[in-house]
């Protein structure tokens, strides 16, 4: 509900002689106060934010020039001030069944035809540009500085440019260091004298992606993809910009753009339970009631390479009616008919010894969904008749990929996918994808993507160790789910991994493959591997059969980006599970179980055997009793994790 009796807004107005216009000053305070934004307006508009009244981020500019606003300046028309604090209840549920959404927002109207909108949460601040006028015009630029301590540092996603599945390695710079010629994508975190600020975006619709490039001695700029002008497409599925226009959009009419956020935490755990994306998008319209997150039995990551067969494995009806056995054995919402099932260039061309008709009614029979892959550019061409056809033959939802950019062509290309498969029922799963941007609220059907340098990477490189999959759940994570794709089985220690990518392996130990399904959050969540490797593991198996994807609450029990994470999840059906991960550092945490509330638990538990050092494949299992009362440790091996399932007595 808006109360605006309540709300903690000052207005202050100091005039000069030099100005055009009269500088005048604003500050908005979040609902607890700890939180403050101070504006100031002139001939220029400047930010400051602060929490607990120390300086997070300095006097920063921003602005937004149009075609048609350009030369107008900053004549503020009109101002208002509003308290909201309501709960939003998701369709689906990826941190909470219910969130708190509790703000303080100033909206200014400006005499250009242009308006500015500034919240204050207890845990972060945001604000939006929202044009009101009629007619067509084009963004030429929107400027968004952000001025840090030099002295901080940043975890930061360094890109060689525009076009890029944003799947990058996290650097850990000092911000003094990030100069003009560093370019990342989003989201990036920022340690400011202890405090974390991690930067993104939410409600990206019609626009372009923000991306940020350093300006040294502190300070930070947004960047953008301008408009294509000239594409070129080089094969099946990618397609080039070779030039571009000298604006970053077009619009018709009203439109409000994306919310530029800066989370604010002040420990790195508060970042896990952090919704502002969420919360800052735009609500669903239309009944999505249907949608149902699930876990995925994949096939791409091992290549179809199963054995223990009567049938020769591949790309066929055989291969994955096997999957589908699996699957349903194990209570796995889906199998993913990943690349090679049809003719990448026309996916009514099935590929020889696929009939999906026959594969997806024995899937039905089996109580298992089918997801089939494509590239954009193929579904693109043949998006109507094609997901038509996928829901003819009870396809439950689609892949898309190799996307690789987020200027306003492709952003719209991503609305239009999700609109398309919403209409027929179709779940999405976006890959080659640039960072979730709150589709879980606007686009229900939208239950994943990847942005991220995940598990696939395991197949060709080294570069998915303990520490990059430690500082994933206080970056691309905080932004939306995230299709990591977890579930190797053949894991070894540090300096033992090789390629593989038939049967590949992961660094770290096998707790820590496990502990992924609590800690990272996808409402689509792979196994990636040989359904083979995991007959032979039934003590994992009966945690990977219960563990779900869907949240009813989250509890964030500790974490240093980078280098550990534990939290605390509970289920739809009132179990618990806890899930730690460390960097190649050996840990002991403690934690206290006093988020359970009355009556006792049989905790069941897998952690890292005596020797997961050396053989990393080494777990142990134990069950012990507890309540809100009791402590546990949590011992890891370097790499190496924990996971628990806690069902009430």
């Amino acid at each position: 509900m808006n109360n605006k009796g309540t709300i903690f807004i000052i207005l202050a107005f100091l005039a000069t002689a030099i100005p055009a216009f009269a500088q005048k000053k604003y500050a908005v305070v979040s609902p607890d106060k700890s939180v403050s934004i101070n504006i100031s307006v002139g001939d220029s508009i400047y930010y400051q934010v602060t929490l607990d009244q120390k300086e997070l981020v300095g006097n920063s500019s921003i602005a937004f020039i149009t075609s048609v606003s350009r030369r107008e300046g900053w004549k503020i028309k009109g101002t208002s001030v509003t308290a909201v604090n309501e709960v939003l209840k998701p369709v689906v549920w990826q941190k909470s069944s219910t969130v708190a959404n509790q703000y303080n927002q100033l909206h200014i109207d400006f005499s250009n035809g242009l308006s500015l909108e500034w919240r204050a949460f207890n845990n972060g601040i945001a604000w939006r540009w929202l044009n009101t006028g009629n007619g067509e015009y084009n963004v030429l630029d929107e400027k968004a500085s952000f001025n840090f301590d030099k002295h901080g540092r940043s975890w930061f996603p360094q890109e060689d440019g525009f076009y890029s599945h944003n799947e990058r390695q996290y650097y850990n710079y000092s911000i003094d260091s990030i100069g003009a010629k560093k370019l990342a994508s989003l989201p990036v975190l920022f340690d400011i004298r202890g405090i974390k600020v991690l930067l993104t975006e939410s409600d990206l619709f019609n626009y372009a992606g923000m991306w940020i490039r350093g300006k040294g001695n502190g300070g930070i700029q947004a960047v953008f993809p301008h408009y294509p002008k000239v594409k070129r497409i080089s094969s099946d599925r990618d397609e080039s910009v070779d030039s571009r226009e000298d604006f970053i959009a077009k619009i018709q009419g009203p439109q409000t753009f994306p919310w530029r956020i800066l989370m604010i935490a002040r420990t790195d755990k508060e970042i896990l339970s952090n919704q502002l994306v969420y919360q800052l998008a735009r609500p669903a319209s239309g009944d999505y009631s249907w949608v149902k997150p699930g876990k995925v039995q994949w096939d791409w990551w091992h290549y179809n390479n199963i054995y223990g067969v009567d049938f020769r494995a591949g790309i066929n009806n055989d291969t994955y009616k096997y999957y589908i056995d699996f699957a349903s054995k194990y209570g796995i919402e889906y199998v993913i008919l990943d690349e090679g099932w049809c003719d990448t260039r026309d996916l009514m061309k099935q590929s020889p010894g696929i009939n999906i008709e026959e594969l997806a009614n024995y899937a039905k029979s089996k109580n298992v969904g089918l997801i089939l892959w494509t590239s954009w550019l193929v579904l693109d061409k043949q998006l109507d008749m094609a997901l038509d056809q996928f829901a003819k033959w009870g396809i439950k939802g689609i892949k898309v990929d190799f996307m690789q950019r987020d200027d306003q062509d492709m952003v719209n290309y991503y609305e239009k996918v999700s609109k398309a498969a919403a209409k027929r029922k179709l779940i999405v799963d976006f890959h080659g994808a640039y960072k979730p941007t709150g589709w879980t609220r606007t686009y229900p059907n939208v239950l994943s993507s990847e942005g991220v340098m995940g598990n696939e990477i395991s197949k060709f490189a080294g570069s998915i160790t303990p520490d990059h999959t430690a500082t994933l759940p206080f970056t691309r994570m905080a932004a939306g789910p995230m299709d990591f794709t977890p579930g190797g089985m053949l894991n070894v220690p540090k300096g033992a991994w090789a390629a593989n990518p038939a049967e590949p392996m992961t660094q770290g130990t096998r707790c820590n493959q496990m502990a992924m399904y609590v800690v990272y959050e996808s409402l689509l969540q792979m196994l990636c591997d040989i359904p083979a490797h995991y007959y032979q593991e039934p003590e994992c198996m009966e945690f990977l059969k219960a563990v779900p994807v869907q949240w009813a609450s989250t509890v964030p029990l500790d974490g240093k980006a980078g280098d550990y994470v534990a939290v605390a999840r509970k289920a739809k059906n009132g179990d618990w599970y806890i899930g730690a991960m460390t960097d190649w550092t050996p840990r002991i945490l403690k934690a206290d179980l006093s988020f359970l509330g009355e009556g006792k638990y049989t905790m069941h538990i897998w952690k890292d055997g005596i020797n997961a050092d050396r053989n990393a494949k080494d777990f142990k299992m134990e069950t012990i009793d507890v309540d809100k009362n009791s402590n546990i440790t949590i011992n890891m091996a370097g790499g190496g994790e924990y996971v628990a399932r806690l069902v009430k007595i």
